[in-house]
Formats: structure tokens, sequence, C-alpha cells
């Protein structure tokens, strides 16, 4: 057992003093490897890059191209929306002017309509004013001619007791 403790313990220093000139001598094999391999990552990199940039650019561009489409799609239908808005205004307003015409006919009609009863009650007022002022003078011709008769009458019996006394007189 001693045996291949020693043994191991001489391949163990063996190998540590054989380590330093193989790692001298590996890195040079190891560079060329390693520059190849880093040749293949950069071209690897730059391929995979460039292509992860053309399906960026791709991507981007079928992003724009799908917002213009809804952004034209939205035009369109804020454009139709406004037409159907303005054409509901247009007949609401035909609609509007239709009412306010109905409206200034029915009162033309009805101002007409005052004015002619309105000008009837005038003319019948004016009709009965003439009457009231022939019966008004009528009346006051008939007292004035009730008055006259009383005097007339009163003179008469003055004149008549007048004629008597001078007739007794004599």
């Amino acid at each position: 057992m001693k045996r291949t403790l020693l043994s191991a313990l001489t391949v163990l220093v063996a190998a540590a003093a054989i380590a330093p000139v193989a790692s001298a001598v590996e890195p040079a094999n190891f560079n060329i490897q390693e520059a190849r391999l880093e040749a293949l990552d950069r071209r690897t990199k730059n391929s995979v890059h460039k292509l992860r940039l053309e399906h960026l650019n791709n991507q981007t561009k079928a992003i724009e191209d799908i917002q213009a489409a809804r952004l034209d799609a939205l035009d369109a239908r804020t454009k139709a929306i406004d037409n159907i808005q303005e054409a509901r205004l247009d007949a609401l307003d035909a609609r509007t002017k239709a009412v306010e015409n109905i409206q200034a006919e029915r009162l033309n009609a009805l101002d007409a309509r005052t004015k002619n009863s309105v000008h009837k009650l005038r003319l019948e007022h004016l009709n009965n004013q003439p009457k009231a002022v022939e019966d008004i003078q009528a009346a006051r011709l008939e007292a004035l001619d009730a008055r006259t008769k009383a005097i007339d009458n009163i003179q008469e019996a003055r004149l008549d007791a007048l004629d008597a006394r001078t007739k007794s007189i004599r």
C-alpha cells in the first residue's frame, strides 16, 4: 500500500512538474483554435445580427403598414360618421325650417283672422257710434222740444192771464 501511495505521489509530482511545460505548449494550439472560434463567432454574430436587424426591420415595416391601414380605416370611419352626422344635421335643419315655416304660416293665418275679426268689430263699433250719436241727438232734440213746448205753454198761460186781466180792466 505504501508503494501505491508512493507511486501515486510520484505521478502527482511528475504531473505537476510537466504541467507548466505542457500548458506553455498548449496555448499556441488553443490560440489558433480560439482565433478560429472568435472569427466564427464574429461571422455568426454578424450574420445573426444582420438577420435580427432584417427581422426587426421587417416587423417594424409590417407594424407601420398595419398601423397605416388601421389609421386609414379609422379615417374612413371618421369621414363616414362625419358625413352621416352632416346628413342628420341637414335633415334636422330642414325639419326645423319646415316647422318654422308652418308656424309662421299659422301665425300669419291667426293674424289675418284676428285682424279680420278686429276690423269687423271696429266697423261694427264705428257703425254703432253714429247710431248712438243719432239716438243721443234725437233724445236731446226731444228734450229741447219738450222744454220749448213747456216754455211756449208757460208763455201762453201768462199771455192768457194777461189778456184776462186786460179784459177785466176794460
